[in-house]
């Protein structure tokens, strides 16, 4: 059926001759599937995780007990805590389990120069760890070899995996998405540039967790999660996507890790959508259609 008359009740009751209103005729159709996160994933969709960690002097001395990087050989610090819950939650998304694993805000071996984006394992040319092991036998590695620093610098390690996603886009092909996990114990200092990077971030194939450590004040982290508002660039510019999720990891100490796990992705799936359908890329082996699958909602 390609065509429906308009009835009205009250005419069809009081005219003789009514025999209708108008005519609503389809003449063309075009059928829109609507991929969900799942549909990305089935369809090779590799999630790839970048691990950044936060080594400037305002985390405290490693060698004191107050430190948030102090090593205790019973119990994990706070770093080693929200990296082991977080990154177990995130590495069930990544089908490889490596994770490129960087530092930021250290002086760092040889020269001992301070350096925003470096590999925590001292390889620059292979910075992936296997598994959250690895992510957290390189951390406990690295920390007697560098100085603890600053400032608190993240946009070069936001472009950093910027540039590797900007390569992934010209692919046009939905092959593989970047995760950007920071651990930072406070505030950011080049914020404007952090803000820049994050609206160019906003148009590639990427989004950023920000897992704050520490009791400090997160104030301008909440700025950066754009759930209050729209994140802009220092010019004005507004991101494309919202593609911030920011975490107080002192918030769910105590909670299960089902709870943090929604919290720090619940809004990943959504953004892997967001882009591929921004994007018009479709699912690299798409599944089969199922009836209902044109009238499926993203999930």
């Amino acid at each position: 059926q390609v065509q429906w008359e308009c009835m009205n009740p009250k005419y069809k009751i009081k005219k003789r001759n009514y025999k209708n209103s108008g005519v609503v005729v389809l003449l063309d159709l075009k059928i829109h599937r609507v991929y969900s996160f799942l549909d990305y994933i089935m369809g090779g969709c590799q999630i790839h995780f970048t691990v950044a960690i936060d080594f400037t002097a305002s985390n405290g001395d490693p060698r004191n007990s107050c430190s948030l990087h102090y090593i205790n050989p019973y119990q994990p610090n706070e770093y080693l805590k929200a990296l082991v819950a977080v990154g177990e939650i995130c590495q069930d998304y990544d089908s490889d389990k490596k994770f490129s694993a960087l530092g930021f805000g250290a002086r760092i071996p040889p020269k001992y120069e301070v350096s925003h984006d470096f590999a925590i394992n001292f390889n620059p040319d292979n910075d992936e760890c296997e598994g959250i092991q690895g992510v957290v036998e390189s951390y406990q590695s690295c920390l007697p070899k560098i100085q603890l620093y600053g400032p608190t610098n993240v946009a070069p390690i936001i472009s950093k995996v910027a540039r590797v996603a900007a390569d992934e886009e010209r692919t046009k092909e939905a092959s593989q998405y970047f995760i950007l996990l920071i651990l930072t114990d406070g505030v950011v200092t080049d914020m404007a540039d952090t803000r820049e990077a994050i609206v160019r971030a906003s148009y590639l194939p990427m989004s950023i967790i920000i897992v704050g450590v520490g009791n400090a004040d997160f104030t301008d982290m909440q700025i950066l999660d754009g759930d209050d508002g729209i994140l802009r660039s220092p010019k004005g510019e507004p991101v494309l996507r919202d593609i911030v999720q920011f975490v107080p990891f002192r918030e769910f100490k105590n909670a299960s890790p089902t709870a943090l796990a929604k919290c720090v992705l619940a809004e990943v799936p959504k953004q892997v959508v967001e882009y591929y359908s921004y994007k018009a890329f479709p699912p690299r082996c798409p599944q089969p259609e199922t009836p209902d699958s044109n009238l499926s909602s993203p999930q």
